[in-house]
């Protein structure tokens, strides 16, 4: 599998460049979710801090994405950007 380092902007990540694999398109996944321990005084578990997904910068004639960049979601929730079973029915 192929990786690509990519900035990620805003969140406990700020200003960190790490390595995140591709897909066959070139392009990473849409959404990176962090998990994050809570400590043993505040009950343990973990908080998932989640990055969504831009172009870093466009190419100026056609608008193509040069590159990409995660910028913190604090409104986000994790796994709401996860793929569905496609053949499942909805809950009736």
């Amino acid at each position: 599998m192929r990786s690509e380092d990519t900035v990620f902007v805003g969140g406990p990540l700020d200003g960190r460049v790490l390595p995140v694999l591709v897909g066959a398109t070139g392009r990473p996944p849409k959404t990176y979710e962090v998990p994050v321990p809570l400590p043993e005084e505040e009950g343990g578990g973990k908080t998932v801090h989640v990055y969504r997904l831009e172009p870093a910068s466009v190419t100026r004639r056609l608008g193509l994405p040069r590159g990409w960049k995660y910028v913190y979601a604090p409104d986000a929730r994790p796994g709401a950007n996860r793929p569905k079973w496609p053949w499942r029915h909805p809950a009736r």
